[in-house]
């Protein structure tokens, strides 16, 4: 089977390209001439990589043409939320666009495409809405968030209008070792492995502790993408999370808990965001009935395996 992977060099790209590779398929992947490829190194050999400005209609044909993919994960956007804030042109544009011009090459093939939306796409949830679910309405409270929605739209519309075989997901967040430190449980254990080492101050600076947050291990996420195009219903939306919440305090808590130093707290005001999603709690339930997907891995060991992953590269 050839599999394309839009942002092979990310975070989720890089772990879903190893589980492909386990399942035997030939991996196809994006990059960018300014991509860094730290997190393929290990399997970069066994990949073939594109190079395809994903915003350009004709890269994106020439790259559907090259790999003639039976199956695109599409991964690649700019996925930081507080970037979204200042660079809100940048983020809709890079984000909508791209998606665009994927959908319009694979229209009249017979390709399957899986679309990794996200759970910022709720953004004000009431508390009588948790556990969330699909049927949620979507009140996205950031510029991130609002392209999150209408790459989600857009592949609906794709698929009622042209018969796409496109499957949406809409993952809660989701960690793991190679999560970059822009991100709060991972740029909490990368303070913490560089307080242990003696390079920073014994200061972990901190934004807003009382949000919750659904998180899932990257390795059952990238296994539940690949279980979306296996079993899942072509145009049909699914939450992809752990189906119950941390607070990012008892995050922070858990893995001050597991250093071997002892340190001070300090809210950061540049940590704050202009609106916060307070609670993201998802149910899974209606993934679990197409696919059989569980969460497998428990989120201490994901936490772990994270500071482990900033304690050898500090």
């Amino acid at each position: 089977m050839k599999v394309l992977i839009t942002g092979i060099t990310g975070f989720v790209g890089s772990h879903l390209a190893e589980y492909a590779l386990e399942q035997g398929a030939e991996v196809f992947g994006t990059i960018r001439w300014r991509s860094q490829t730290e997190n393929i190194e290990g399997i970069r050999d066994r990949l073939k990589l594109v190079e395809c400005d994903l915003t350009d209609a004709v890269s994106v044909q020439r790259l559907l043409q090259q790999a003639q993919p039976e199956r695109i994960f599409h991964l690649a956007a700019q996925s930081f939320v507080p970037t979204s804030w200042h660079a809100p042109s940048d983020t809709l544009n890079t984000n909508i666009l791209s998606q665009l011009n994927l959908l319009e090459a694979v229209r009249g093939t017979a390709t399957r495409i899986q679309l990794a939306g996200s759970s910022e796409e709720y953004g004000l949830v009431h508390p009588e809405e948790v556990p969330i679910r699909e049927e949620n309405p979507l009140r996205p409270l950031s510029p991130y968030a609002v392209s999150k929605v209408a790459q989600d739209m857009m592949g609906y519309q794709y698929h009622q209008s042209y018969g796409i075989h496109v499957v949406r997901t809409r993952a809660f967040n989701h960690t793991g070792p190679r999560r970059g430190y822009v991100f709060v449980e991972s740029n909490f254990a990368r303070q913490v492995a560089r307080i242990e080492k003696g390079v920073q101050e014994p200061v972990v600076r901190v934004g807003n502790l009382e949000a919750r947050r659904d998180y899932t291990d990257v390795r059952d996420v990238v296994r539940a993408y690949w279980l979306a195009l296996e079993r899942a219903q072509p145009g049909e939306v699914y939450n992809i999370c752990h189906g119950d919440s941390w607070t990012i305090q008892q995050v922070l808590d858990f893995f001050l808990s597991q250093s071997t130093v002892r340190v001070e707290v300090q809210v950061d005001p540049d940590r704050l965001r202009p609106s916060d999603v307070q609670i993201l709690e998802g149910s899974y339930e209606r993934f679990r009935q197409a696919t059989g997907w569980e969460p497998a891995i428990p989120l201490e060991k994901t936490f772990r395996d994270l500071l482990d992953y900033w304690r050898e590269r500090t």
